[in-house]
């Protein structure tokens, strides 16, 4: 069911820095598993940023430092530095007992950004698994800890290439042929997604034909090609 915005918390930020996920979000019932879910985005897209905002590559990889920092201190139970991504993050990890692994893959994925030597296909297709393949694993562990890891991961992959549009220098044709193939092998795997994991995938559905354009919501058509998905519980 869909559902309103919440005004709490990162909501607002998410909604503005990565509406097509943050509109995916809205198919969480559960508030606690949303507001979680919403804090998984924000911190994606605190590390993301960290290349755009940095003045040297030195500056970014301080940045992406500072936030291995905060997962050492969300994972060790000790006080989490106060920031409010950095303290939902820990609450998000620590109330659905997350792994770390996926978020530090996350953070690993953004030094290798770093590298001004554009990646092939090959590195593409890690670094969207990297990326989208982990976020969409914890948002599903979130969701359902049962959830289908290995179809979750393929699904997910599909918005990392997304991502990589929008990240990395690439090239628009060898995106396509990556989605195309991706979408090949993720297709016959969401049908193991529950319907509960089912909205951390979702947003795959949106890339359909190509990459959507960075920063917009893409309006009630997005909404609509959301819903039509949930429902069938197919990308």
């Amino acid at each position: 069911m869909w559902n309103a915005a919440l005004d709490e918390g990162l909501e607002d930020e998410v909604r503005k820095s990565d509406p097509y996920r943050w509109l995916a979000s809205r198919f969480i019932d559960s508030r606690a598993a949303r507001a979680d879910v919403v804090a998984i985005y924000a911190f994606d897209h605190e590390i993301a940023r960290a290349r755009r905002v940095a003045s040297s590559p030195l500056i970014a990889e301080i940045r992406l430092t500072w936030w291995c920092e905060v997962l050492d201190e969300a994972f060790s139970g000790s006080e989490v530095r106060a920031h409010p991504v950095a303290r939902a993050l820990a609450l998000a990890v620590r109330r659905g007992n997350l792994a770390r692994q996926p978020l530090q893959a996350m953070i690993d994925a953004r030094f290798d950004a770093l590298d001004p030597v554009p990646m092939g296909p090959d590195e593409l297709d890690r670094w969207a698994l990297a990326v989208g393949g982990s976020a969409a694993e914890i948002a599903a562990r979130i969701l359902d800890p049962a959830a289908a890891a290995a179809a979750v991961s393929a699904a997910g992959r599909i918005w990392g290439l997304v991502m990589a549009t929008w990240e990395l220098n690439t090239e628009p044709g060898q995106i396509t042929r990556l989605l195309k193939l991706a979408f090949m092998e993720a297709e016959p795997q969401v049908a193991s997604i529950s319907a509960a994991a089912f909205p951390a995938v979702v947003q795959a559905t949106l890339a359909r034909g190509g990459p959507p354009v960075a920063g917009e919501s893409g309006g009630p058509g997005a909404r609509l090609k959301l819903l039509w998905a949930v429902s069938r519980g197919r990308l």
